[in-house]
């Protein structure tokens, strides 16, 4: 919570720059709306969500509980629990615009891969009503899972260049060419991403695909520089880890997809304000190298 007055004060100039333009584009209709407005601005709402994320809380109930009870000076006009988890749909498109906001910088390096996000444990994935038609099984290096998977691209500075969710079943592969439209520069992959086709179409676009090579494929010429930045391709499997493991982008306690899509948003959202991201670290030997290339 050290950060709150930085968070928010981000938040709020990003509000208010985003409300005036959202509102000139919205469809009104002839329903009145019913009940009060709530006194909790949707700068606050995303804020208390982000910083949840930040937090060492692990359900959003108790880090609820703690805010009502501890910082009531910084939100006075807090509503109660479920009015909160009720009105945190319509943070959805926000939260979008405002990742999109946070954008890294393109810096001709960028690594691509993709993380599952499990939303049930696999023996009640039968009985999952939430995303019985939406989540899909699919199969990771750890084993089969039920749900999404967050496909990422991020920089050499560990700032998330793009990011698509896709079900569980959908193939790296399929998803790296719309997932780097508007880069250049040099793209790392994992085996997942091997595709021929796919790499000639986004040379075309400027952007060099390398991936790793699968055992029964001959070996290819590499520049001495592309082949060690290859080997720093684990950056990107830091972020993923961070992203679960701190930010809380998974869990399987989802009672509606809205709010699952809002908890990944934040959570991406949080990651974006870490003061320390993973970033392209090149030791002596590596620098040397790069050098001489």
């Amino acid at each position: 919570m050290s950060n709150l007055v930085e968070l928010y004060c981000s938040v709020d100039d990003f509000w208010k720059q985003f409300n005036a333009e959202w509102e000139t584009h919205l469809i009104g209709n002839a329903k009145q709306k019913r009940g009060p407005a709530s006194e909790l601005s949707s700068a606050e709402m995303m804020t208390i969500i982000i910083v949840f994320h930040q937090s060492n809380y692990r359900t959003f109930k108790h880090f609820y509980s703690f805010l009502c009870e501890h910082h009531q000076r910084d939100f006075p006009h807090l509503i109660s629990y479920s009015r909160f988890v009720h009105l945190m749909k319509t943070l959805f498109i926000p939260l979008f615009a405002y990742l999109l906001y946070r954008k890294g910088d393109i810096t001709g390096i960028a690594f691509i891969d993709s993380t599952s996000i499990r939303v049930c444990h696999n023996k009640r994935i039968p009985r999952n009503k939430v995303f019985k038609h939406l989540g899909k099984r699919g199969k990771t290096t750890a084993g089969w899972f039920f749900g999404f998977k967050l496909h990422l691209i991020i920089n050499d500075q560990g700032e998330i260049l793009a990011f698509l969710l896709t079900p569980g079943n959908v193939a790296d592969i399929q998803v790296a060419e719309t997932l780097s439209e508007g880069l250049w520069g040099k793209l790392f992959g994992d085996k997942g991403y091997i595709s021929s086709e796919v790499a000639k179409k986004l040379f075309k676009r400027g952007i060099q695909f390398f991936t790793g090579l699968r055992s029964n494929m001959k070996a290819k010429l590499m520049h001495v520089q592309d082949k060690l930045l290859l080997r720093k391709r684990a950056l990107i499997e830091t972020v993923n880890d961070q992203l679960k493991n701190i930010s809380q982008i998974e869990h399987t306690r989802h009672r509606s997809v809205e709010n699952f899509l809002v908890n990944l948003l934040s959570g991406i959202a949080a990651y974006t304000h870490q003061a320390k991201k993973p970033s392209l670290k090149m030791g002596s030997k590596d620098l040397a190298l790069l050098a001489a290339a």
